[in-house]
């Protein structure tokens, strides 16, 4: 449901109708969250409740309230945890981290987990918060550049999934690790031989030791495997020294 409220036209006869924008601001400082609140109120294009930043305080009241826009005063990837029950719980409100820094792999991660926009609190000016408000309201994205090259260094990176032994031990070579990682995301040997630079031939000869090792005869077998033995990890890039061959 939307909100509007009559504003005085500078010109014209009738009201004009704005828009006004629910925000929740879930944070962990009840001193900073009341100040946030009542700064936000101040405008009348917004209406700002406030809630605990915990999964449970937000959803009692997002069971009875509407929220366009949640800003989540995290800086640290242990409070990422609300950003992905947001995402899953209520896809169509839009979740805002405030954070203190630029950290990369809070950045990945927040982006990872659903945010919509991340917004340096410290180091950017309180009227900007608004404007990143209303872009995200509207189904845009708030990030600066330096998280945007994040998130596309992020994309570009291969994915690593350690596959070890009940002794914790590794039991494959890194350039293996990342074949069992991407045939875990469901790409073909074409599509993993075009993601590592590599021939198809030589992901065949890869799947074949990896079968070996491990003791398994199929893909469906090494998905499995991979899903109760491995273990996640930034990712690390190998390139290819072969050159890719068309198939």
């Amino acid at each position: 449901m939307k909100t509007t409220h009559s504003a005085k036209p500078s010109t014209g006869t009738g009201p004009v109708e704005t828009e006004v924008v629910q925000v929740v601001v879930a944070d962990s400082s009840p001193i900073q969250s009341q100040l946030l609140t009542r700064a936000l109120n101040s405008r009348r294009d917004l209406h700002v409740s406030a809630v605990a930043l915990e999964t449970s305080a937000l959803q009692t009241f997002m069971q009875s309230n509407q929220a366009d826009v949640v800003l989540i005063a995290g800086n640290h990837l242990a409070d990422l945890s609300l950003l992905r029950w947001l995402r899953v719980s209520y896809p169509k409100t839009a979740p805002v981290l405030l954070a203190e820094n630029d950290d990369r792999e809070l950045v990945v991660s927040a982006l990872r987990a659903g945010v919509k926009g991340i917004f340096l609190f410290t180091h950017t000016p309180f009227p900007m918060l608004c404007k990143c408000i209303h872009c995200v309201f509207r189904g845009e994205v708030w990030v600066n550049s330096q998280q945007m090259n994040y998130a596309l260094e992020a994309l570009s990176e291969v994915p690593t999934l350690r596959v070890v032994n009940t002794n914790g031990r590794s039991l494959l070579t890194p350039r293996e690790e990342q074949v069992v990682a991407l045939v875990a995301d469901g790409l073909t040997n074409r599509g993993v031989a075009g993601e590592l630079g590599l021939s198809e031939h030589t992901i065949k000869k890869y799947l074949l030791r990896i079968f070996d090792k491990i003791g398994i005869s199929s893909r469906v077998e090494l998905v499995l495997y991979a899903m109760s033995h491995g273990e996640n990890r930034p990712a690390e890039w190998m390139p290819s020294h072969a050159p890719q061959r068309v198939v």
